[in-house]
């Protein structure tokens, strides 16, 4: 059945059918972008010298209040493009020298990746596919990539259920996240690296809030203990506040140095080899780019 006409690809399991409407995510049935660029800011194994061809989707499903993206996570902007004119950019994205095709929120857009990703992919398109997502999806939307995906990008946001009610709008974040991120771990392995370079792989990544650094302990906690070394984690310091918040007075200010160094020492505490942390003034909105769809 095409999951498009009952959509369940994330836990929101909404079931509309998105060639007559939309779903809680905002999208229908065409694939939407709003942004390609060469990226530097991502972890240094997937931004390399050149940068990572990032690839950035218009709508999510998720609605974190604190979205730094939230112009086209819930804004909507962006052009709808074909299947043909999804591949020119991937391939254009490699003649710029990107070390990867970096496909950033992604999930509600699975069945037409796949579709584009599967007449292209080790033909013309040569470089490692990176899938950079919220990780709040059913496995079996993570299943339908195996094969085309070499690198998964994870976030892993929330232990505690009741942050993603607050903060994101979602039931059994953890979860769901968790099984997801267990079946990209079955997909790619151990990862490996080289010449400085993720060629595959999993990683991590954990956004440390204000005022919740035991939560982010917590997932450190599970992941070390799950995967031991066979993942890299990433450790984040960059929760930017873009808005003012009556309710959630923590979200108002930057994460402390004393908070983000207590996680830190936490990781290392517990025996973890490979993990990347933040240095100097990545709490910034200059690290969020100039959506500019006009460019694609």
């Amino acid at each position: 059945m095409d999951v498009l006409k009952e959509c369940r690809l994330c836990p929101r399991n909404c079931l509309v059918n998105r060639y007559r409407e939309v779903g809680v995510c905002g999208a229908n049935d065409k694939m939407k972008i709003a942004h390609k660029s060469l990226h530097m800011w991502e972890e240094p194994i997937i931004s390399g010298s050149n940068g990572s061809g990032c690839i950035f989707f218009s709508n999510c499903n998720l609605k974190c209040i604190f979205c730094q993206n939230r112009k086209i996570s819930t804004g909507g902007y962006g052009v709808e493009v074909s299947k043909k004119k999804f591949q020119e950019i991937c391939l254009s994205l490699q003649d710029q020298k990107a070390h990867n095709i970096n496909l950033v929120t992604p999930t509600h857009y699975v069945p037409q990746i796949v579709d584009s990703l599967q007449e292209i992919k080790n033909k013309e398109l040569k470089i490692p596919v990176v899938y950079n997502t919220s990780s709040y999806e059913n496995v079996d939307t993570i299943k339908m990539l195996e094969g085309l995906v070499d690198i998964y990008l994870a976030d892993l946001k929330y232990f505690d259920d009741s942050l993603g009610i607050k903060y994101s709008h979602c039931k059994d974040y953890f979860k769901y996240a968790s099984m997801a991120i267990d079946e990209m771990y079955k997909q790619v392995g151990k990862f490996k690296i080289e010449n400085n370079l993720m060629k595959n792989g999993l990683i991590v990544r954990i956004l440390v809030l204000p005022g919740h650094i035991d939560d982010s302990k917590k997932i450190i906690e599970y992941l070390y203990n799950k995967y031991k070394d066979n993942i890299i984690i990433s450790i984040m310091n960059q929760y930017t506040p873009i808005k003012k918040f009556n309710s959630y007075t923590n979200l108002n200010r930057k994460l402390s140095d004393s908070e983000y160094n207590d996680v830190i020492d936490y990781a290392c505490d517990l025996g973890i080899k490979y993990a990347f942390v933040q240095d100097g003034d990545t709490q910034s909105e200059s690290f969020i780019p100039e959506f500019d769809y006009s460019k694609l």
